[in-house]
């Protein structure tokens, strides 16, 4: 059966395709976090202690090991940590809308959507499977007072085709006449259709062929500089954070262990988890046996240290302090790393500097 959407006018223009520059970018300043979830064993941190900034008008990439607190990192931006976790401690200050951890009922829930928008890691997830997609959007639009639905279902028509989709057909869908890769763009239609000016993307390409990833990412970039956007990306994928972001965090452990410009980042890599990691990517051509996997497993919840570095059963450059001490981040340069072999060389380097 066809869903009959509020028409839109096309002579019209809709206030919700943004010009750019139409408001301001906000940053994002999470200090001390601390996030954990209940098991047997007690109350285990999936992210611990973690400060980040994340600067107005930027695309900033979280990568790591898969369990090292990426999405639950994410989540925490929305408050949205689901039972049996909960952020224990810790702030996340949003321009415009203060500590987003101290926010709860109609408050919170006007905030997602308005000024934070969310795309899930499975697109699927977030969708109805009882409803179409237009009718879910209206929903939305109508559960957060947009009063032109015209202007709403037009502007979601406009993304879904910049998408390579056919929009009309695609709001006339259910989720499961629609494929992994249309249901993962369906979820960013969602996410930028009301103007969010905070856009959280997580792994917005998995499941997507080479083609339909390109797509993708090209989307990102271009609603990113159109609408003025802060964008946080969460991602596995190193090719795709070199491609697209302007800063990238390495995570491992539930610790931000690097931060900084990404071309910095992965050109000269500081911490040895982050050197790791590139070492590790597959080489197209060359000597396929310069890549190296990392020693060991990343750790789990019931597995993560208590004391010192989360790191140190892998790391090539473990010292004694690293038993007890857990390293604490230092900047220099616009990077930020957690290290204490980094620290040390720093250190060094100073004083024969100034000696």
């Amino acid at each position: 059966m066809t869903t009959n959407f509020p028409q839109a006018e096309s002579a019209a223009v809709s206030p919700l395709v943004a010009a750019p520059g139409h408001a301001t970018a906000p940053g994002v300043r999470v200090k001390d976090l601390t996030v954990v979830y209940r098991t047997p064993l007690g109350e285990l941190p999936a992210v611990g202690g973690v400060s980040l900034t994340i600067e107005p008008g930027t695309i900033t990439g979280i990568v790591g090991e898969s369990g090292s607190g990426k999405s639950t990192l994410a989540l925490s931006l929305l408050n949205a940590v689901q039972p049996p976790g909960r952020i224990k401690g810790g702030s996340v200050e949003i321009d415009g809308l203060g500590d987003v951890v101290k926010l709860g009922g109609d408050e919170l829930r006007q905030a997602r959507g308005r000024h934070l928008g969310y795309v899930f890691q499975a697109a699927q997830n977030s969708l109805n499977p009882l409803k179409t997609v237009g009718k879910q959007l209206l929903d939305l639009g109508r559960s957060h007072g947009v009063d032109d639905l015209r202007a709403l279902v037009r502007d979601a028509k406009d993304l879904l085709e910049r998408m390579g989709l056919d929009g009309a057909r695609v709001l006339d869908s259910h989720q499961h006449e629609l494929s992994g890769g249309m249901r993962q763009r369906v979820g960013i239609m969602l996410a930028l259709v009301l103007n969010a000016q905070l856009v959280i993307l997580d792994e917005p390409t998995t499941a997507l062929d080479m083609i339909t990833q390109a797509t993708i990412l090209r989307i990102v970039r271009e609603v990113h500089k159109e609408r003025g956007l802060t964008t946080l990306m969460v991602t596995h994928d190193i090719g795709v954070a070199a491609e697209v972001t302007d800063r990238l965090a390495v995570m491992y452990g539930g610790r931000v262990v690097e931060h900084g410009p990404t071309m910095e980042v992965l050109g000269a890599p500081s911490h040895p988890y982050t050197r790791g990691l590139i070492r590790a990517i597959p080489r197209l051509s060359g000597d396929i046996a310069e890549a190296q996997a990392l020693p060991g497993r990343p750790p789990t919840l019931g597995t993560l240290p208590t004391a010192g570095c989360v790191f140190r059963e892998r790391c090539p450059l473990r010292m004694d302090i690293c038993e007890t001490v857990d390293p604490r981040p230092l900047t220099h340069d616009r990077r930020t790393v957690a290290c204490h072999a980094v620290e040390r060389s720093h250190s060094t380097a100073e004083q024969e500097e100034y000696a």
